[in-house]
């Protein structure tokens, strides 16, 4: 089992997370931990990003990494920062082989056939599919499935608690992707609970 999977099997959800402020990721970073998702993605969509993201490595038990990385120039930046994982939310052949360059556990984004072809190209074969629901939902992730037998997926964008259930029942499907654990107003509490159930979903 490659390193890249071994993440995407810890937990059936990862939590994709937009946060700006470092203290304030530590107490929810840890409450996503204890509720039983022990992988963080931190989304670099915000000014204090890598600032939350060297932070949140602290938490006991959290395997941080960093998504929404768009360039080689970000990949280098998270991963000094101390990200375990890259996301990114498509594929092109410079950031796969900076990644490879880094030896980074690396999950680019795919939404066809195509770059899943790029992506074997280039040795990859656990992809994030994205934007999931917007991208045709889990038909045409089944669909893309069929001809790539040795593929598996994170489908992330759109996938709710609710509808999780039948992503993760999909022979292809490691783990999906989940923006829905922490919105603002919630409390530790309750994002611990939310974590809680995506946790003991079946997969």
């Amino acid at each position: 089992m490659n390193a890249i999977e071994t993440i995407m099997r810890a937990a059936p959800v990862i939590p994709v997370l937009v946060l700006d402020d470092p203290s304030e990721a530590v107490a929810i970073g840890a409450a996503l931990v204890k509720g039983g998702l022990p992988v963080l993605e931190v989304t670099l969509r915000t000014p204090r990003a890598l600032e939350v993201l060297a932070a949140m490595t602290a938490i006991d038990g959290a395997i941080v990494g960093a998504g929404t990385v768009l360039d080689a120039a970000q990949l280098d930046q998270a991963l000094d920062a101390g990200a375990r994982f890259i996301v990114s939310p498509g594929l092109t052949d410079r950031l796969a082989k900076a990644a490879a360059a880094r030896r980074a556990c690396f999950l680019p984004g795919v939404a066809n056939a195509s770059d899943i072809m790029r992506g074997l190209d280039l040795g990859l074969n656990r992809f994030k599919f994205f934007p999931a629901e917007a991208s045709g939902g889990l038909r045409a992730l089944k669909a893309l499935a069929g001809p790539f037998g040795d593929v598996r997926f994170c489908p992330t964008g759109g996938i709710t608690l609710e509808t999780a259930p039948a992503w993760l029942a999909e022979e292809a499907v490691l783990c999906v992707g989940g923006s829905w654990l922490v919105k603002p107003g919630l409390s530790t509490a309750e994002i611990e609970a939310a974590a809680s159930r995506a946790s003991s979903l079946p997969r």
